[in-house]
């Protein structure tokens, strides 16, 4: 996680909000579109992306965290952005794949290269499916633009559409931290997402979490999977 003014981007591009917020109307103008144009990229770039900050490809932290679901399980992106993570997870055999994005210009990147994919503009806030849909539901660099005053409907929406895992990769502090991106105020935060999870839902478990050292500095990111209890 970024100490101190944030200059490059903030991880694998994604974006969403809580509907209604500043930072919903951030993400969803001119801001937002920046972010996208700077930010769309095939699995290649992805996983090179990763490996120059943390050493290892994004193909290989996915496989430490998704190595015991199997390939027809069932995803949900929420704030998949132009659809890099839903292309890798294609990649890599999953095809049940689904997401949801908050920038309607993004959303329209991400259709024309995820054919066969469902997605719907939507906000963290208010996912537009039914309780329990999905196998696993994730988020990658999303919640740290969700101001921590909306962070527990964001993931209350998360725990409720998921029937057995929660997934995640977010910048990581051990208290909410801001940090300031791009020069702006109010659009990121960093803290223990997992330990967030965990205090809000009894229900879950931590199965695995690791933290990804950044190469050039002293950042931190931190993956998780939960679980919930039968």
């Amino acid at each position: 996680m970024k100490n101190g003014s944030l200059q490059r981007e903030s991880r694998d591009p994604s974006a969403v909000e809580v509907a209604g917020t500043a930072q919903t109307e951030a993400w969803r103008g001119d801001f937002g579109r920046e972010y996208t144009d700077r930010n769309t990229m095939d699995v290649a770039a992805l996983d090179a992306l990763c490996h120059k900050r943390y050493g290892m490809s994004r193909t290989q932290i996915n496989e430490i965290f998704l190595r015991d679901i199997p390939k027809e399980a069932s995803f949900l992106e929420v704030g998949c952005n132009t659809g890099n993570q839903l292309l890798l997870l294609r990649e890599m055999g999953y095809s049940q794949l689904s997401g949801v994005e908050l920038q309607p210009y993004a959303l329209e990147i991400a259709r024309s290269r995820l054919t066969g994919v469902s997605l719907l503009e939507a906000s963290a806030s208010d996912l537009p499916h039914a309780d329990a849909s999905f196998q696993v539901v994730f988020t990658s660099g999303v919640l740290i633009h969700i101001a921590p005053e909306n962070l527990s409907r964001a993931l209350g929406e998360i725990h409720r559409c998921s029937r057995t895992y929660i997934w995640g990769l977010e910048y990581y502090a051990p208290e909410a931290t801001e940090v300031n991106y791009r020069d702006h105020s109010r659009l990121l935060w960093k803290m223990d997402y997992a330990q967030r999870y965990l205090d809000l839902f009894p229900d879950l478990e931590l199965v695995r979490e690791k933290r990804f050292a950044y190469l050039d500095g002293p950042n931190i990111d931190a993956g998780f999977l939960l679980k919930k209890r039968r």
